[in-house]
């Protein structure tokens, strides 16, 4: 098989990928706590009647205004109650694939009936922290998950406690793939990307079919914001160009809406967010085609894609006050580029140009609006691919953009990782006095 040929280094991009690139079904935050109910009820003999769920603020934030898939409902009590009800443990980040209109009816009864709470944890050192604990009768179970959407890291029954995971996170996060991966450039990503066995990375073409999908279902329907519909009967109407850069926004956008609106269909996520997925994938998808570039070299331009985004995003926080669409998208200019140039310089310049552009955006939660974002995200890099194909780019005189690409990204994440984790604080508190 090919992977014997394949040097230790690129193992562990393609693994990377494998492990930051799933199907998910439902904005992840919630489906996080669904997951964390539905392994709980798992260890239930009964029907769960009630259930207490705790969170991260970050998690609260975008898990307050989402909907939740077939459901019509937002918010993470319903995501609980159906994770709970009608829900697959081991089918972590789709857990809600399979939930019958019987379980979605039981839920929001539950949730009617007032047996639902979700509440903030506090303290809470975790960025990313779930918490279900669900009764039924007498017995109960409780499952917490911390640091990833399905990081189940304590199980614990009124008979004792089922499982722990092992505290050698750190000494694994080393050599693992993503430990691997935040030691390497752009460079070596993109040397991988040109050289690498097709076979070895055609699983990356799901990411097409998911995401190309959504797109499709967001232009058929009325999905959330329905901003890419909106957008392709404003081309009708002559308002808008029918170009190249219209197509990008138009089905990125789509994507996006029927993602947010509550579509049960799956998308393909990246860095555990499905419309990171999207950012990542359908940009390079439409591109792709106006060039007619052949399934492998959309595989290429979508492994560049997906694993710069990766490589991007691992300097960040899990959740953060930062738009990760903006660093998704970042990835999306480097396949895009790929596709047209080819060039490391073209690449270069066009993550340095939209790092100049899209730098603190805020996240406020996830909605519907994050369509809007994505739409902003996969326009400014189309804008950024155009600029640096007339070898053009915003330049290390300019702002936090360093003179090379490494160093510019390095000072965007430290914006998210220290400066705006007050401006996080704030949002959350701005959002927190919406709810009441």
């Amino acid at each position: 098989m090919f992977e014997s040929k394949i040097n230790p280094l690129w193992q562990s991009f393609i693994l990377a990928v494998q492990e930051e690139v799933k199907p998910a079904l439902g904005c992840t935050e919630p489906i996080s706590l669904a997951l964390a109910a539905a392994a709980a009820a798992a260890e239930l003999d009964g029907t769960v009647e009630r259930i207490d769920a705790w969170v991260s603020p970050n998690l609260m934030k975008n898990g307050m205004g989402v909907t939740v898939p077939g459901t019509g409902m937002v918010g993470l009590p319903i995501a609980a109650a159906l994770g709970a009800l009608g829900g697959d443990a081991k089918a972590g980040l789709e857990v809600l694939k399979d939930a019958s209109a019987k379980a979605v009816a039981d839920a929001k009864a539950m949730l009617a009936a007032g047996h639902v709470a979700v509440m903030l944890q506090e303290p809470c050192n975790d960025i990313l922290f779930s918490r279900a604990k669900v009764y039924s009768g007498d017995s109960w179970a409780c499952v917490t998950i911390v640091g990833d959407h399905t990081n189940i890291v304590w199980i614990e029954t009124d008979k004792g406690v089922v499982f722990t995971q092992a505290d050698n996170a750190q000494e694994e996060e080393k050599t693992s793939p993503l430990g691997v991966l935040s030691h390497t450039s752009l460079e070596e990503i993109l040397a991988f990307v040109n050289a690498v066995p097709f076979d070895a990375i055609r699983f990356i073409l799901d990411a097409a079919r998911l995401n190309g999908a959504l797109s499709q279902e967001g232009l058929r329907g009325s999905w959330g914001l329905h901003i890419g519909s909106t957008l392709a009967k404003q081309c009708d109407r002559g308002l808008l160009a029918k170009d190249l850069s219209t197509a990008i926004l138009i089905r990125t956008s789509a994507a996006s809406d029927a993602r947010m609106g509550g579509a049960t269909l799956p998308a393909m996520s990246n860095s555990g967010s499905g419309n990171q997925g999207i950012t990542a994938t359908v940009p390079v998808m439409v591109v792709a085609e106006h060039v007619g570039a052949d399934d492998e070299r959309l595989a290429r331009a979508l492994m560049l894609s997906h694993l710069s985004a990766i490589y991007i995003h691992h300097q960040l926080p899990r959740l953060s006050a930062l738009c990760a669409a903006t660093t998704a998208a970042m990835g999306a200019a480097a396949g895009m580029a790929w596709l047209i140039d080819g060039r490391y310089d073209t690449i270069a310049m066009a993550i340095s140009s939209m790092i100049g552009d899209v730098s603190g955006m805020i996240c406020d939660g996830a909605s519907n609006s994050c369509a809007m974002k994505v739409s902003t995200s996969a326009s400014a890099a189309w804008k950024a691919v155009l600029m640096a194909l007339d070898d053009t780019a915003v330049t290390g005189n300019e702002g936090i953009v360093a003179h090379n690409v490494e160093q510019s990204i390095a000072n965007l994440c430290s914006l998210a990782c220290r400066s705006m984790q007050q401006t996080d604080k704030q949002i959350i508190e701005i959002m927190a006095s919406k709810a009441h």
